[in-house]
C-alpha cells in the first residue's frame, strides 16, 4: 500500500498489516499519522518486489538504467539486476501549481503501518498541495484538469525519472490564480482490458458518437531554479 498526502508526505507498508474486518461498518485501523491539516489524497497498490535488504536497494538506485550519471557497475549479479529492472515501478506526483515528478517506487522504502511517512515531493510552498500520486510510466499519458475549466493531455515520454524528495519540474503553466484540481493516467491500449470495456466500446461504436482525442502537449522536463534531485 502507498498512501500520499496533500502536504507532500507518503508511506508504504505491507497489505498484510491490514487485517480483514468482519463488518463493513468497522472503524478500521490507522494507515498513517497525519500532522496539522494534512490529508491523505490517494491510495495506490504497488506489487511486492522482494528487495533483499537496504544495501541492495541503494545499490540498484545508484546504478538504475534511468540514472544519467552512472560511473560504475552494480555489485549485484547481472541476473539480479535484470530482475529488479523488470519489476521496477514508478510513482507520478502532481501538484496544484502545475509541478510534478516521476520517481522510482524503490525509493519509497517499506515501513510499518501508522507512521508519519517520508517525503514524497519537496518545496510544497512553490509547487502547491499534492493533488494526485499514483503509479505511471514514461509510456503513459496524463490528463490534467484545472479549476478554470481547462483540460490538457500530456505525454510522459520526455519526463525523466528524478529523486523521491526532489522539488519536481513544471508540467503545465497555470495562469495566475489557476490551480490543477485533478490528474489521471490515460490508458491508450487499443484493445479492451476486459469484457466490460469491450461492451462499452461496442456500444459507443454503434451509437454514432465521434470520439475526439486531444492533441498531445509536450512536457517541459527541465529543472527550474532551486530544484534538487536528492
Amino acid at each position: 500500500m502507498l498512501l500520499a498526502t496533500k502536504c507532500g508526505k507518503a508511506i508504504r507498508f505491507s497489505g498484510e498489516q491490514i487485517r480483514e474486518f468482519q463488518s463493513r461498518t468497522s472503524t478500521g485501523v490507522r494507515g498513517m499519522t497525519l500532522k496539522g491539516e494534512d490529508e491523505v489524497i490517494s491510495l495506490s497498490i504497488l506489487h511486492r518486489v522482494g528487495v533483499r535488504d537496504q544495501d541492495e536497494r541503494e545499490d540498484y538506485l545508484r546504478h538504475a538504467p534511468w540514472k544519467p550519471d552512472r560511473e560504475s557497475e552494480p555489485r549485484m549479479s547481472e541476473e539480479r539486476y535484470a530482475e529488479l529492472v523488470a519489476k521496477e515501478q514508478f510513482v507520478l506526483t502532481v501538484c496544484t501549481n502545475g509541478y510534478g515528478k516521476l520517481s522510482s517506487a524503490y525509493e519509497y522504502r517499506r515501513t510499518g503501518r501508522g507512521g508519519q511517512g517520508i517525503t514524497n515531493i519537496d518545496n510544497i510552498e512553490r509547487n502547491g498541495e499534492v493533488v494526485a500520486s499514483f503509479p505511471a510510466t514514461q509510456a503513459d499519458q496524463l490528463m490534467l484538469v484545472t479549476d478554470q475549466a481547462k483540460l490538457i493531455r500530456l505525454p510522459l515520454e520526455s519526463l525523466r525519472v528524478i529523486g523521491r524528495n526532489s522539488a519536481g519540474v513544471r508540467l503545465f503553466n497555470v495562469a495566475e490564480g489557476e490551480h490543477v484540481v485533478s490528474a489521471v493516467r490515460l490508458d491508450d491500449r487499443p484493445e479492451p482490458e476486459n469484457a466490460a470495456e469491450e461492451a462499452v466500446a461496442q456500444e459507443l461504436g454503434g451509437s454514432g458518437i465521434d470520439l475526439v482525442v486531444p492533441e498531445d502537449h509536450p512536457v517541459r522536463d527541465q529543472d527550474v531554479e532551486g530544484d534538487t534531485e536528492e
